[in-house]
């Protein structure tokens, strides 16, 4: 069971909230509540009131776009600690984004009125997020440019690259499906299964039930059309950033 200075200490380890103190961060956690959501479980929808920040403590959520015919593109898929939401809070508009419990969740949620009131009290609050909303429009930048340049197999190799940590580890597919990976780079289920054979074909890879395994990382960046070096030299942006806008929309 959670308690207050547990939730300090998970809150504490978001980067928004690193630079406050404790009697701060008591604050802030007194003025939201824990939720908990089933796998499966709308934890808020696009389009529908502000649900308020939410900070996702345990389990994992998919943040979704859906489009008019039911697609769903995976714009980042969030594990903890991270805040999501934070747009819908400062502005009090709707929420641009549909998120979706992949594992059952814990979160704690601080709705609008109360956020305003800590900004109130603590304008820190607000100015701190101004870097983290920096990195998610740097984010946006470079899904947009991954959809634009780059055909299905390099945004299939920078993703594999992402989900690896470079080729660092190997991929678990039970847990990033073929359905999953190709709503996070804008395709069809057919057309990753198609560029992993290709991939797979060239040696860059090893493809088990289990597993998806790097073997020539170099390759992969290449056939991706990244500088792999400057890649793993850059300063991590925030732990929720996908690699590319996922969807069921394209096939290029």
């Amino acid at each position: 069971m959670e308690t207050i200075s547990s939730l300090i200490d998970r809150l504490k380890s978001v980067k928004h909230f690193s630079s406050f103190t404790p009697s701060q961060l008591k604050t802030i956690v007194t003025a939201g509540t824990l939720k908990k959501f089933v796998a499966g479980q709308t934890v808020f929808s696009e389009g529908s009131p502000c649900a308020g920040m939410f900070v996702l403590l345990r389990g994992r959520i998919h943040l979704c776009k859906l489009g008019p015919q039911g697609q769903m593109i995976i714009l980042s898929v969030i594990e903890p600690v991270i805040m999501i939401n934070e747009v819908a809070v400062l502005d009090g508009g709707p929420n641009p984004t549909t998120a979706i419990a992949a594992e059952d969740c814990l979160t704690w949620q601080i709705g609008y009125q109360a956020f305003q009131d800590l900004l109130e009290e603590m304008p820190q609050v607000g100015l701190s997020l101004l870097k983290v909303l920096a990195r998610r429009n740097r984010m946006m930048i470079s899904q947009y440019e991954d959809i634009s340049f780059r055909n299905v197999i390099a945004r299939t190799a920078k993703l594999i690259l992402d989900l690896s940590q470079g080729g660092k580890w190997p991929i678990d597919r039970k847990k990033c499906s073929i359905e999953e990976m190709a709503r996070r780079i804008a395709t069809v289920p057919e057309a990753i299964s198609r560029s992993l054979n290709v991939i797979k074909s060239r040696g860059m890879i090893e493809v088990s039930r289990t597993e998806i395994a790097v073997l020539r990382a170099q390759g992969l960046a290449e056939l991706a059309m990244l500088d792999l070096e400057r890649k793993s030299d850059a300063t991590p942006s925030d732990s929720s950033v996908s690699s590319g806008m996922s969807g069921t929309g394209s096939n290029n």
